[in-house]
């Protein structure tokens, strides 16, 4: 059963960042908080999510998202069957297609027999999750899907930009990079487009802008945006600066992408931009991984005060266990 449309303010699967209302959100934040501070304080005997079985289920690479999804379950007491390469290491490679593996393991035909309790799902297909969660018994979490969404990054940016710059409103952001083929970029801005007084400038070369849907949806929120194609146009009038990667493994056009690299100085965070930021006092974040041939955050900069990206990448283990307690709770509840 899907119970994401009977009742708003409960969280069942999580798949969209457009369905996690401002209530939900506010509600994770508060309880990453509290484990943030616990965890801090030394405390590791949570029990939050004892006697669930969790399926850390990843057909495409990751290292910070599966890692810090396994270190909350962990946390939290619960158990972990997982795979970190489902396309070559499971019934996938067999040609099982990915509705039948989430109903033997969501145990769709028997409950009781069920292998997992909640399935954390990444996939290289667009619009996967949302297939899964058509077919599954138990809620789905997307960690990430093709070129689609990756909501639990977008609630872990925003925590931390709340954590670094004290709010989440009335703040300016630049987003950084290949804009077109990151799945992280569209889930962000569709979050912070919930709060007052967010500016939003997308700095990206031509053929990597934002999907013309995110500008109907920005438009439609009353977001103000600006677009341009160098961040020293913009980074002194940002509070936070976002970097991404060119997503080299969803691009098939190689001029694309070689016409990115010659340009690549005007979407890195260079010595120059990070001086020039200075008095603005900009912070730079970044989803990670960095690539290491393309060094969009340059690694003469990336050990100074205002490059945030390691900071940010921790709020991955409060952020997911907020998460999935809540899952877990809303779940346990309905029985």
């Amino acid at each position: 059963m899907d119970f994401r449309h009977q009742n708003m303010n409960k969280l069942y699967h999580l798949i969209k960042t457009s369905e996690i209302p401002l209530k939900v959100i506010e509600e994770i934040f508060e309880k990453a908080e509290w484990f943030e501070r616990e965890l801090q304080r030394g405390r590791r005997d949570f029990n939050n999510l004892k006697g669930a079985t969790v399926c850390s289920l990843f057909y495409e690479e990751s290292t910070r998202t599966r890692f810090s999804f396994e270190k909350a379950i962990h946390n939290l007491g619960g158990n972990v069957i997982s795979t970190e390469a489902a396309a070559q290491f499971s019934s996938a490679h067999k040609g099982e297609s990915l509705e039948h593996t989430i109903k033997i393991i969501s145990g769709k035909a028997l409950s009781h027999l069920r292998y997992a309790d909640i399935i954390i799902l990444r996939h290289p297909e667009k619009g996967a999750a949302e297939k899964a969660a058509k077919v599954s018994g138990v809620p789905i979490i997307n960690a990430g899907d093709g070129s689609g969404e990756h909501p639990t990054q977008a609630l872990l940016d925003a925590y931390a930009f709340k954590r670094f710059l004290g709010r989440l409103s009335h703040f300016s952001i630049c987003f950084v990079g290949d804009l077109k083929f990151s799945r992280v970029i569209g889930s962000d801005a569709i979050l912070l487009s919930q709060y007052p007084g967010i500016k939003m400038f997308f700095v990206a070369p031509k053929g990597f802008e934002i999907k013309e849907e995110l500008k109907s949806y920005l438009r439609q929120k009353g977001v103000e945006f600006k677009e341009t194609d160098d961040i020293k146009k913009v980074v002194c009038q940002s509070d936070i600066a976002y970097i991404v990667r060119v997503q080299k493994n969803r691009i098939s056009d190689r001029n694309l992408l070689q016409t990115y690299q010659q340009n690549k100085d005007n979407y890195a965070v260079t010595k120059e931009v990070y001086e020039m930021s200075e008095k603005k006092g900009t912070l730079f974040c970044h989803p990670m991984p960095v690539d290491e041939k393309e060094k969009e955050i340059r690694p003469e900069v990336e050990n100074l005060p205002r490059i945030k990206m390691f900071e940010q990448a921790g709020y991955g283990v409060p952020i997911r266990m907020a998460v999935l307690e809540l899952i877990w709770r809303n779940l346990t509840d309905k029985k």
